[in-house]
């Protein structure tokens, strides 16, 4: 065992057991194999290669007296994705793209600006250096107006490339925390243990860089939000269902946090839950890890776990557990039309427990934040809600 065990007895862990058993039984009748390969990057003589190419159709476009132009793949239409449920959104092979024309005055800016952070990822790949997306804003700010540009620019270039972006030699900063049953070491050889007790350690920023994982944990639980992730820590919550793991990407994840427990699922096949509110967004957040999202649907095979079940909070848990109608708030017009789109997406046909709850929020227009849950008393979440979901297996 690589960690003594201080939660409950074997027996809670049983339904658990099973649902990890008919997941791998899922794999294999798919053709996929109980343990997958590390997901290969580009080597930098690609991305040195590419980026070559490019320049040289630039050239050879002035060299015939034609504007030079950039075919980007369109990363924000519906008509560009394919799903598929064993990988999730994924973008199709000849989609419908866009120019970025240096002779129009509505793009010839991010002409410019695409140019010049190809120019920045050259150099970094050249000299086998890194740079976080916030240095390459800073290096002039004032050109690129704001991180937003940088950051959306970064994701054409690499769907562009064709390429994952730790490729590019370009990270990002975590956001995410992670505790629980884990132990690994970093790139850089520093050990790592999650298994602090009331304090979490940060998502590393290179996934792919850690290495000699080691858990016995018997499901990861996904946590929407901080607050909520915090109070399971100050509950002991990872000790008292221990052995398990908790993950949090405080809100929408970032790329390091979905690459986390993709690689968490690649490697030892755990049960994975989500928290969330059952509200839209929280929803959304869910489907994000499940399934991906429109604009990274062309690096969905690195990020998305379709394994992924709903554990709470789910709309019809409000009316079972008698949470009374001052607890729940009003969906608003905004979120009446994430909720509609949502339920119009490819991946809730073949999931039809999950309409089920949505329709049941959408007909009693309200929905609960997961602190609604403090009604029944301050702890339940940690002592009632989820160990009772987890046991006898509440999730969808």
């Amino acid at each position: 065992m690589a960690f003594a065990p201080m939660g409950p007895e074997a027996s809670f862990f049983e339904v658990l057991d099973r649902h990890r058993t008919s997941l791998l039984a899922d794999l294999r009748s798919a053709g996929g194999e109980p343990a997958t390969r590390e997901t290969r990057l580009a080597s930098s003589s690609e991305v040195l290669a590419s980026i070559e190419n490019i320049i040289q159709d630039i050239i050879t476009s002035l060299a015939r007296n034609e504007a030079p132009a950039f075919t980007i793949d369109n990363r924000s239409s519906w008509e560009n994705i394919k799903f598929d449920d064993s990988v999730g959104l994924q973008m199709v092979p000849h989609c419908i793209t866009r120019k970025v024309k240096s002779d129009s005055p509505k793009s010839i800016q991010k002409f410019a600006l695409i140019l010049k952070i190809l120019s920045m990822i050259y150099k970094l790949v050249q000299s086998n250096t890194y740079a976080t997306k916030r240095d390459i804003y800073y290096t002039d700010s004032q050109l690129f107006g704001n991180q937003t540009i940088v950051d959306n620019i970064i994701s054409d270039i690499s769907c562009m490339l064709k390429v994952p972006r730790r490729s590019l030699h370009i990270i990002s900063t975590s956001k995410g925390l992670i505790a629980g049953n884990l132990r690994y070491i970093e790139e850089d050889g520093t050990k790592v243990n999650c298994t602090g007790g009331a304090t979490a350690v940060a998502v590393p920023s290179n996934i792919q860089g850690i290495r000699n994982l080691i858990t016995d944990a018997k499901f990861l639980l996904i946590v929407e939000k901080d607050a909520t992730f915090q109070r399971l820590l100050d509950d002991n919550f990872c000790k008292k269902m221990s052995p398990c793991i908790m993950v949090t990407g405080k809100g929408v994840p970032d790329l390091n946090t979905r690459l986390l427990v993709k690689k968490l699922w690649d490697t030892f096949r755990t049960p994975v839950f989500t928290l969330v509110d059952a509200d839209p967004y929280g929803i959304e957040i869910m489907c994000i890890y499940k399934y991906g999202s429109m604009s990274m649907s062309f690096e969905a095979h690195n990020l998305t776990v379709p394994a992924i079940r709903w554990l709470g909070l789910l709309p019809s848990d409000l009316k079972r557990l008698n949470i009374p109608k001052d607890s729940l708030i009003p969906l608003t017009k905004r979120d009446q039309m994430k909720l509609d789109s949502i339920l119009q997406r490819p991946y809730v046909t073949c999931q039809p427990f999950w309409r089920k709850e949505m329709e049941i929020m959408a007909d009693s227009k309200m929905k609960a934040e997961i602190q609604a849950l403090t009604f029944l008393s301050s702890d339940y979440l940690s002592r009632v809600y989820l160990p009772n979901k987890l046991r006898f297996g509440g999730w969808i």
